[in-house]
């Protein structure tokens, strides 16, 4: 939460107008009755959502998140059917379909995760929009006039296979895509797939999905109704996809942005007027400054638009950036008015663990957390710029665990706490290594069931493997599986424990980076994460305006910088 955003605004009941409101409610004895449920529930809402801000209107008053939902269901029932209608709400924890998030239109069988993962997770606590389900649907419907196997397809197709040589209105194009290639690891991939999707809907192209191999097979469940986002390159029909080698492109490529902007010193006005069928985004960390103008107005409106094909790779997080862009603000704006809550509500649309991964979450939570009246989830990584060791990381855990009273101290006797808070707490490590989770059992007592803390670990291979789709499949059920905890505790900058928090939709304990490879002090151990977004690593620091360096941690309320990695970003409330 913002508390400077909170503090920088006036009360925000000013607007209600009190005095002539609490008139007519003396004048009428029933509304004033209906008037105290009103207050008494907002005064509900609002501590169930926590002091959460929202823009009341066009007069800059403020209202929180739990209080709007409340006056907007009072305001339309007034109104018997107007035009108004909530900005967002919380979804009923028993809706399957998560409040209209996801789409009815997909079968069951084929997904057993889809409408049966909320049944483990704790309900999500954060408002969804209107707006943004309404995008959500328009969305579905461009995916099936415009996804791999339509005549759509097939003439943008042939015309990239073909192109004209005059250029074309960009409005004659019946449909536009984005094709996302993958790179590093399967946390990273999530997240730049979720930004790749957000720039779609934002933009109207169609997201396909260029695997390159078979590591993202069998991980994810298709997300759109009655269409695939894969990419289809190993059939007859597309064996001949006219952009080849798309994962060996890379930064400097001749049909990047950068280079193009680079041969037209940076002008997009002038780049426009030499038309592309297309062209490669270049979104990673090493991206150079004219890479970085995709977050310009300018290059969105005037080059971006007039290309059918974009191809991107990313090993970003890079949503945040898209806020800075000016020509999106409004349209974001409507669909998340809770700038804090983006990966969460994509991430739950977009990523639903296969058959044969659900398979695996159910069974580790059969065998770990079912029993547990306590779930706590640790995801432990160790960063070779970031240099620590097992000892001394472990100490950081177990200093972060009992100083924040997520677990006990070791040597409470089960028997006299059989009523207390500590019964029952099963603890799931997500790490490479067993090290820790071995110590931690040890300390509390080994395997046996019955013991105040039990501590499990699904896998540990030791490193990572990128292109290995087991290893994929067995990191997703575990991100899925510390999506369901309780109480979390992760490591800073890791995009594993990103992912996992966004899904649950829960602020985790992070834990504080090393100073030259030692510990922090044990009352430093660890902090509450400020939101359960990720961060962006490695945002653009462009002031477009002023064509200079900027920092794009101080160019709107709601960006700032992560306190995991301060050099990157991240979207608050």
């Amino acid at each position: 939460m913002d508390l400077k955003g909170n503090r920088a605004h006036s009360s925000p009941w000013r607007s209600v107008a009190p005095r002539r409101w609490w008139r007519r409610a003396a004048a009428r004895p029933t509304l004033l009755v209906i008037a105290a449920s009103v207050v008494g529930a907002a005064l509900a809402a609002a501590v169930l959502f926590g002091a959460r801000w929202t823009p009341s209107g066009g007069d800059g008053t403020w209202v929180s998140a739990g209080v709007r939902v409340v006056l907007n269901a009072v305001s339309d029932s007034g109104q018997q059917g107007a035009a108004a209608r909530p900005l967002a709400t919380v979804p009923d924890p028993s809706d399957r379909l998560l409040g209209g998030l996801l789409s009815p239109d997909l079968d069951d069988r084929s997904c057993l995760s889809r409408y049966g993962v909320a049944a483990y997770r704790r309900p999500s606590m954060h408002p969804l929009s209107s707006h943004l389900v309404s995008a959500l649907r328009r969305y579905e419907s461009l995916h099936r006039l415009c996804g791999p196997g339509t005549p759509a397809y097939s003439r943008a197709v042939q015309r990239l296979r073909a192109p004209t040589t005059n250029g074309s209105d960009p409005s004659s194009e019946e449909c536009s895509y984005l094709v996302w290639t993958p790179t590093a690891g399967l946390g990273n991939q999530i997240l730049s797939l979720t930004s790749a999707f957000l720039y779609a809907l934002l933009t109207d192209r169609t997201l396909l999905l260029h695997r390159g191999g078979d590591d993202l097979d069998d991980v994810f469940c298709e997300p759109f109704p009655g269409s695939t986002w894969l990419l289809p390159t190993n059939n007859n029909d597309d064996a001949s996809f006219p952009i080849r080698d798309m994962k060996r492109l890379t930064i400097g490529a001749p049909e990047s942005l950068g280079s193009v902007l680079g041969r037209h010193d940076g002008s997009s006005s002038s780049a426009q007027q030499q038309q592309q069928p297309w062209m490669y985004v270049h979104l990673r960390h090493d991206y150079k400054a004219h890479d970085r103008l995709f977050f310009c107005d300018d290059v969105q409106a005037g080059l971006l638009r007039r290309v059918p094909w974009l191809v991107t790779m990313a090993d970003n997080y890079f949503a945040p950036g898209l806020f800075l862009v000016p020509r999106f603000e409004a349209q974001l704006a409507r669909m998340f008015p809770r700038r804090d809550a983006v990966f969460h509500h994509l991430g739950r649309y977009l990523f639903h663990p296969s058959n044969t991964v659900w398979g695996m979450v159910t069974r580790y939570h059969g065998s770990y957390f079912a029993r547990a009246h306590e779930r706590v989830g640790v995801q432990v990584r160790m960063f070779k710029w970031a240099p620590i060791s097992v000892d001394e990381l472990y100490a950081q855990i177990l200093s972060c665990v009992h100083r924040e009273n997520i677990l006990p101290l070791p040597g409470i006797s089960t028997a006299a706490n059989t009523t207390t808070r500590w019964r029952n707490k099963a603890v799931v490590f997500a790490s490479l290594y067993s090290d820790f989770s071995d110590r931690l059992r040890d300390l509390y007592g080994g395997d046996d069931k019955e013991e105040v803390v039990s501590v499990f670990q699904p896998s540990h291979l030791g490193a990572q493997h990128f292109g290995d789709r087991v290893q994929n499949q067995k990191a997703f059920a575990e991100m899925t599986l510390l999506s369901f905890a309780d109480v979390a505790v992760t490591t800073a900058a890791s995009t594993f424990g990103y992912v996992s928090q966004g899904l649950a939709g829960r602020r985790p304990w992070v834990l504080a980076r090393p100073d030259h490879g030692k510990a922090p002090p044990p009352g430093a151990a660890c902090r509450m994460a400020p939101t359960v977004e990720p961060c962006f690593h490695s945002p653009p620091n462009y002031d477009c305006r002023a064509n200079a360096r900027g920092d794009s941690g101080k160019t709107v309320r709601y960006i700032r910088h992560c306190d995991d990695f301060p050099q990157g970003v991240q979207l608050v409330e």
